[in-house]
């Protein structure tokens, strides 16, 4: 018939075009977040630089505190929560709070390495005359793979999860592979973090 419509050449091969994966708004670094991050730093320079006890056991306990609470909480809570949800609610989930650890990761981790080695030359536990110090470089060697994990891992997954989202078009399948090098690199810390408690109960302890 004369009306029948003649498709074109290869029309039937082509796949409907992607949709396109909703995402709100965000900045990859918070820029309020870093006024916080400048307050932090200073605080530390100024700690190393008076080496008083009271500061930098303060920023050592306080940094390690919340350097173990963010990791159980990432590793062993929001991580398998992240790996059910679906794709939207995944980024939903991400542009809320990655870019928030991007700014707390690096900074709990600066000050708590730079505090506790501070604080350990000014007790002597970093000597090898102390008592306990092979206890003391097992704690190094665990604290060392964590940071290597943190910063090297977690923190590089999770500035590309965060780029990718800017993009115009992301690409979920690329998304759904950093985030899972992220939960399963943040278990691995979270289980390390039960290590570095046993360690330095054991130091406090004597």
């Amino acid at each position: 018939m004369a009306d029948t419509a003649i498709s074109a050449p290869g029309a039937h091969l082509q796949e409907p075009p992607q949709a396109a994966l909703e995402r709100p708004q965000f900045e990859i670094v918070p820029r309020r977040g870093l006024v916080l991050v400048a307050i932090t730093l200073v605080l530390l320079i100024v700690a190393i630089a008076v080496n008083k006890l009271w500061p930098l056991e303060f920023l050592h306990v306080a940094g390690g505190a919340a350097w173990t609470i963010i990791d159980l909480f990432l590793g062993l809570v929001i991580g398998p929560i992240i790996g059910r949800l679906s794709i939207p609610a995944r980024v939903e989930l991400t542009t809320r709070l990655m870019p928030k650890v991007l700014l707390i990761m690096p900074t709990v981790v600066t000050v708590t390495l730079a505090a506790g080695w501070q604080l350990g030359n000014k007790l002597g536990t970093v000597f090898s005359s102390y008592p306990n110090h092979g206890w003391v470089v097992a704690s190094f060697i665990v604290v060392g793979v964590m940071s290597v994990i943190a910063l090297g891992l977690n923190e590089p997954a999770n500035i590309a999860v965060l780029i990718e989202l800017r993009k115009p078009r992301p690409r979920p399948e690329v998304i759904e592979r950093l985030m899972k090098r992220f939960v399963y690199s943040a278990g691995i810390l979270g289980l390390m973090q039960v290590a570095t408690l046993v360690i330095m109960t054991k130091l406090g302890s004597g």
